[in-house]
Formats: structure tokens, C-alpha cells, sequence
């Protein structure tokens, strides 16, 4: 390996890092030279792309918020008043030889010693052509610009923190680069690269931060995407050999017509073959690892108890651990009836439990009360534990513990999953998620789990009928609330945000780099005024004085929140309007009406979910989306909810708009020690990731004993213990 002295050097060797600018670095995690080259730029500014005025005012009919470059002459001598105490404006014009424009600076006083008239500048910004059809363009970057002395064309923008400055950034990423030259080690197999066709790392590292053309920088893209995919299958590949344990909970006996008898309906074919992939993994040479992805309302719950039955009637006990207690009081409701029918105990175990039942349940947990498997009527002791955070403390003993089923799986941090795994001895693990994906990205968000979908929903399952409207609607959408109030309904409102900020003037930056990234960078139009829980409902209140109306969100104190989650469950409460924090596990079959407010804040994943809380009943159910944006895009995205009821092509249309790698990274399934992926989050090319994974398993089945590759193995395991995703 090369001599990797530099690559760990500090920063505060750099060049004009201080102490202060040194500590800014290492609050935004940048200690080394090789985590500076690490520290890829967050999006790039094309600067090169000149237009004329002319061209500029004929593109803002159709992107009106794309910043443009313009070289511009100035015309005027800057003048600067204030205007108001903490704002300033500085004005002047410029122009070129299609025409001219007015250039305005907000609390930039130094742009009046800086700008005069004759000199030439490369103005970058946003531009606008609203008053009196002027043409406008505020906050510009401007370099000074002459022909013998060519400007960057493309300039990275990198993230900042502790009031670092994007020059800044550009003069330490340059030397660190420069210093580090000898020392990017390539740790890719060369004939991966050869493969693909991919450049080298050094390549990659330099194009990234210093791009000569947008070619040079798609192919340092598509070198950093398709890494980040290898290591991440790669590094799945390692885990699934290190995971696999050996079935130390077998069951033999698979005779359960008993169970299927006792349900009210017959399964779907896509639950029946789930049913076959358990059946086979917990009769397998290895312990299961599996999940069940199910759309909402898709039925995972029954296949769910069929996997505890069948662990129970083996002779093992299974515990189901969900997030909260109104989601286990649920589930314990659901499932207590049918397995009383089958002779088998269950318990429910959650922080409200009274200690002296709490004890008493954990006597039953005990192996001295577990005589099952011999009749189906022979069961004392507790055969099925329903528990939510309760069950994880040291105090709870689950003798015999062959299943653990995780609801919800992606509310759970690998730590709580461990904590519950460890009380069994290499026990099966099912886990369960409402959150469809598309296949083909199955193995990247699930690592070494094996996947079961339920991909159809059970006959007879209403329809929610979607709606699109604006604010405009408000009092219509009172009457309907009340409508289905007087029959007996309830009524979900959803909001984006908890409480209302007032509005704040953001103090503009003295920095124009900076002042022009975050305009860039960020919606500055078309953005409705978001709708907050807390004042929703005391307006409901005041529009709605007959009903009773509460409200839920994330923030407040889980007694509260399960309190008035409990009024809603029980019918007490007509309407409750809430956060995201209903998204998944409620189940009220009463609720027929769902609101969303500023729905075009919500991802369609999101939506889909939240759309799934209605429709649980026999009446008719209604999802209204209310949005005030003009967006196309925010429109199309709608129409895609209002159009779609099926969860995997509304995650499938979700991939197109996100990307492979920004869809998994949002799953919940990332593990401590991988890397979250960077500019892999922008890939939308499916075939690509598919790519990576096949190039993984080549190199993990060629390679079993990791010696061929050294420098790659190294890399894995530095990742897998939570080491520097900086490696040289």
C-alpha cells in the first residue's frame, strides 16, 4: 500500500486553517486531508454555459428558476441606500449586445467598491422579468472576467458548516488533492473496472472536486455510484456469510389444516406462497432471515401468526415486537381470539402493563409452563408473547424462544433487534414492513434477508376513492366531515408540520458564493404556507364546536399521544388531526375520510401509507389531497396517488423520480457501519444497479477465502465496524 502519511495528515495543516477553521472542519466530520478529499461538493454550478440577455428572456418562459450564466458589461455605477434597519440594496445595470438588465444586491454593501462602470463581469443567478416585463437578476455570483484569463466552467458547490465559505472549501479540497496525488489507492478490482468501463479512483477523486468537462464529471459519477452499489453488495455478501447460523429450532411437524380451518377466508395465492417460504426456512439448514413486504391491508398479519403457529407447535414460544402500544394492544386483539381457538396462550406485555401482571407473564415465559407440541389442546404457559419496547429489558426471559416476528421492522434499531433476537439461541426472525419496493432493489435494501412479497389484497377490498383539491374546497370539505360524522364515521386530517414558526427574514450572507447557493439551490417560489397540527386543530375546533376534535404528533409524550390515539380508536373522538406519526400500524376500520394538507410535501411511498389508514372497513372510504402549489411536477406527482392503488407501481414511479439509491437509503434498513450512499442517490438507472450487484457476487464467489483482493476485503471490513468511509 502506498505511503498513506498525507492521506492522514490534519487539517490544520492546511494552509491558512487556524485554529478555528480547524475546529469547523472537524465539527463537519473533516479531520484528515483524506477525509477533505472525501468530502465530495453537494451539486455543481454550470458557469461555463454563457447565454446572452436575449436568450436568457425567451428561456425564463419555460424555467424560470434555472440559474444562468451571462457575461455583462456594467452601464451604471452601483447605487446603495438603505432601506429599512438590517437591509440594504445595492443597484446598477449591465449589458451585453442583446440588451441590458438590472443587477441587485441585498445587504451587500461591498459590491459598490468592488463593481464600476466599464468592467466586465460573469454574472451567475436566477433571473426575472416581472416588473414591467424588466429584466432582473438579484444576488448574482460576479468574477471579474477577461478573455486572456479563462474562469472555471463548472464550480463545485460542497456543503458548509461552522461558517466555512465556499472559497475556502475550493483552496482546501485543491491542496488536499494536490498533497494526496500519490496516495488514492485503488482498491476495485482492475478488471471490474475493465469490465464496466470505468475510470480509475484517481480519476474519480479529481474529476469530482475539479471537473474539466461535464463528460469528465458524468464519468466520476458513475465510478462513485457504481462503488458505493459494489461495496454495499459486497459487503451484504460478507454479512450473509458471517449471519447464516444453524437451524437450531427445526419443525418437523407441518400438518396445520387446524389453523387454516379456524380463519374466516381463504388465503390469497400471494399469502400461500409466503405460508411455502416459511414453511421451508424454518425446516432449513439454516435459521430464517426473511422479510415480508406486503402492501397496506395485503394480509401479513395472518401470515405472520401462521409462522408463530407453526414455531409453536414445534415446541418453541415466538414474540412479536412492535413499536407501540396501540399497535400491539391491535395486534393482541387480532390474534388472542384465533389462537385461544387453537388451544395456545397468549400475552400481552407493554409499559402499561400492571407489575403484578407483568410478573405473572413473565412466570409464563418460563420453560417449567411449556408442555407444547404433544395435542393441540396440551398447552399451559404462554406460547405467544405480543410486547412492544417492554419486551427488550433484561428482565424479560423468554424460555424456549424459536420466532421472533418484528413488526414494522424500520422503527427498530439493529441494537433493539439484537436485544430481542439474543433472548433464543440462533431462533427464526421474521420481519415485517408495509413499505413496498421495487423488486430489483430488494437486495439492496434488505442485505441478507430473504424477501417475501404479498403482492395482491384480499378479495373484497374496497377501493378509496383519491381526490385533488385546493383550499379553495375548505368549507366543502367541513360539510363532508360532518356528513360522515352523522353517519357514524370518523375523520383523519394530516399536516406536515407539528406547530407554526412565525415567519423569519433570513439574514442574508456578506458572502455572494454563499447568498447564491442556498437561492439556488432551494425552492424560493410556488411554496404554500405549511398547515400545523397544533393550530389545525384548534381551528377545527372553532369551525367544528359539535365535535370532538384532538390531535397527535411525534413530539409529544408517548401517555398523551396513546391517550388520545386511544379516544380516536374507541370512537370517542370524531376527528383527529395529526402528523405522520398515523402513517403506518392504526388500524380504526370506522375512519372512511382521510385529509391530507399540503400533500405535495409528501413523498408518494408516504402517501400510499397514509392513504391505507381509510378503507379498512365495509363503508365507503374518501382520500382528499389538498395542495395550493402551481407545480407540474408537484401535480404529476399527485396524479400518480390519485391514478395508482397498487404500492409497487407507485414505488416503482418512485424510482424513476428519486433514484435506486436515495429510495433504499430512506427504507430504514441501513445497518451501523455502512456508508450512506452520496452521489449514488441520484442514479435512476436501474440496469446499472443490477450491474454492481452481479459484478459483487462474481467477485465474492470467485474470491470465498477474500484473499485474492486485499486491499477490497480491508475496505469491507474498515465499513463494517464503522471506520472512515475515507479510506485510501
Amino acid at each position: 500500500m502506498a505511503n498513506a502519511y498525507q492521506w492522514n495528515c490534519s487539517v490544520g495543516e492546511l494552509t491558512g486553517v487556524g485554529p478555528a477553521r480547524r475546529e469547523a472542519l472537524e465539527k463537519a466530520g473533516i479531520r484528515t486531508l483524506g477525509d477533505l478529499v472525501g468530502c465530495y461538493p453537494r451539486a455543481y454550478q454550470n458557469r461555463g454555459d454563457i447565454r446572452t440577455l436575449a436568450e436568457i428572456r425567451t428561456a425564463l418562459e419555460e424555467a424560470p428558476n434555472i440559474p444562468y450564466a451571462v457575461i455583462l458589461t456594467v452601464a451604471s455605477e452601483p447605487q446603495y441606500r438603505v432601506i429599512r434597519r438590517g437591509m440594504s440594496i445595492t443597484k446598477f445595470r449591465a449589458f451585453d449586445d442583446t440588451g441590458s438588465c438590472e443587477i441587485v444586491y441585498f445587504n451587500a454593501p461591498y459590491v459598490k467598491d468592488n463593481v464600476h462602470t466599464g468592467a466586465v463581469f460573469r454574472f451567475f443567478g436566477r433571473f426575472s422579468a416581472e416588473f414591467k416585463s424588466r429584466l432582473q437578476c438579484t444576488n448574482p455570483i460576479y468574477e471579474p472576467y477577461t478573455e486572456d484569463k479563462p474562469l472555471r466552467e463548472i464550480v463545485p458547490v460542497y456543503p458548509l458548516t461552522g461558517g466555512l465559505k465556499q472559497n475556502q472549501m475550493y483552496r482546501y479540497t485543491e491542496e488536499a488533492l494536490r498533497r494526496c496525488a500519490g496516495e488514492m489507492t485503488e482498491y476495485l478490482p482492475p478488471e471490474v473496472l475493465q469490465r464496466v468501463g470505468l475510470p480509475s479512483r484517481t480519476y474519480m477523486l479529481n474529476a469530482l472536486h475539479r471537473p474539466p468537462s461535464m463528460e469528465h464529471l458524468e464519468a466520476a459519477k458513475r465510478r462513485l455510484v457504481f462503488e458505493e452499489l459494489f461495496i454495499r453488495f459486497l459487503a451484504m455478501a460478507h454479512n450473509n456469510a458471517v449471519l447464516k447460523v444453524p437451524n437450531t429450532c427445526p419443525t418437523p411437524h407441518t400438518d396445520f389444516t387446524a389453523f387454516f380451518e379456524k380463519l374466516p377466508y381463504e388465503l390469497t395465492g400471494a399469502q400461500k406462497r409466503c405460508v411455502s417460504e416459511i414453511t421451508a426456512d424454518m425446516a432449513g439448514k439454516y435459521a430464517m432471515n426473511r422479510i415480508l413486504i406486503g402492501d397496506v391491508g395485503s394480509g401479513k398479519t395472518v401470515v405472520a401468526a401462521y409462522a408463530a403457529y407453526l414455531a409453536i407447535r414445534n415446541g418453541y414460544r415466538c414474540a412479536l415486537l412492535v413499536p407501540t402500544e396501540i399497535l400491539a394492544n391491535q395486534h393482541y386483539a387480532d390474534l388472542e381470539p384465533l389462537f385461544a381457538k387453537l388451544g395456545i396462550r397468549c400475552a400481552l406485555l407493554t409499559g402499561s402493563t400492571p407489575k403484578k401482571q407483568r410478573n405473572a407473564i413473565l412466570e409464563g415465559l418460563r420453560d417449567e409452563n411449556l408442555t407444547i407440541g404433544m395435542q393441540p389442546d396440551d398447552v399451559s404457559g404462554i406460547g405467544l408473547i405480543v410486547g412492544t419496547h417492554a419486551l427488550l429489558t433484561e428482565a424479560v426471559q423468554i424460555d424456549s424462544l424459536g420466532l421472533v416476528i418484528i413488526d414494522e421492522q424500520h422503527r427498530f434499531g439493529v441494537m433493539q433487534r439484537a436485544a430481542i433476537l439474543d433472548k433464543g439461541q440462533n431462533c427464526h426472525c421474521l420481519v415485517m414492513s408495509a413499505t413496498p419496493i421495487p423488486r430489483t432493489l430488494s437486495l439492496v435494501a434488505y442485505g441478507g434477508l430473504d424477501v417475501s412479497r404479498i403482492d395482491e389484497l384480499p378479495k373484497g377490498r374496497q377501493r378509496v376513492d383519491t381526490f385533488i383539491v385546493d383550499s379553495t374546497y375548505h368549507e366543502r370539505m367541513l360539510g363532508f366531515i360532518r356528513k360522515q360524522a352523522a353517519e357514524g364515521h370518523q375523520t383523519y386530517i394530516v399536516c406536515p408540520a407539528v406547530e407554526e414558526n412565525p415567519e423569519k427574514k433570513e439574514k442574508q450572507s456578506a458572502d455572494p458564493d454563499d447568498m447564491a447557493n442556498l437561492s439556488f439551490y432551494e425552492e424560493e417560489t410556488d411554496t404554500p404556507m405549511l398547515k400545523a397540527a397544533v393550530e389545525y386543530a384548534k381551528t377545527l375546533a372553532e369551525e367544528l364546536p359539535e365535535m370532538e376534535i384532538g390531535f397527535v404528533h411525534g413530539k409529544m409524550k408517548p401517555a398523551e399521544k396513546e391517550n388520545v390515539m386511544n379516544r380516536f380508536c374507541s370512537g370517542e373522538m370524531q376527528v383527529l388531526v395529526s402528523t405522520t406519526v398515523i402513517e403506518v400500524g392504526v388500524n380504526v376500520p370506522n375512519a372512511t375520510l382521510m385529509i391530507v394538507e399540503n400533500a405535495e410535501r409528501f413523498g408518494l411511498s408516504q402517501l400510499h401509507q397514509l392513504r391505507g389508514r381509510v378503507g379498512r372497513g365495509s363503508a365507503k372510504s374518501y382520500f382528499i389531497l389538498v395542495t395550493d402549489s402551481r407545480s407540474e411536477d408537484s401535480m404529476e406527482r399527485l396524479r400518480v396517488i390519485k391514478q395508482n392503488y397498487d404500492g409497487y407501481a407507485i414505488a416503482e414511479y418512485d424510482l424513476m423520480l428519486r433514484g435506486p439509491g436515495d429510495f433504499v437509503d430512506k427504507t430504514g434498513t441501513r445497518q451501523h457501519g455502512e456508508d450512506r450512499f452520496r452521489l449514488a442517490a441520484g442514479c435512476r438507472d436501474v440496469e446499472f444497479v443490477e450491474l454492481a450487484a452481479k459484478e459483487a457476487r462474481h467477485i465474492a464467489d470467485t474470491d470465498p477465502g477474500r484473499k485474492q483482493y486485499p486491499l477490497l476485503w480491508n475496505r469491507i471490513e474498515t465499513m463494517l465496524s464503522g471506520g472512515s468511509h475515507t479510506l485510501n
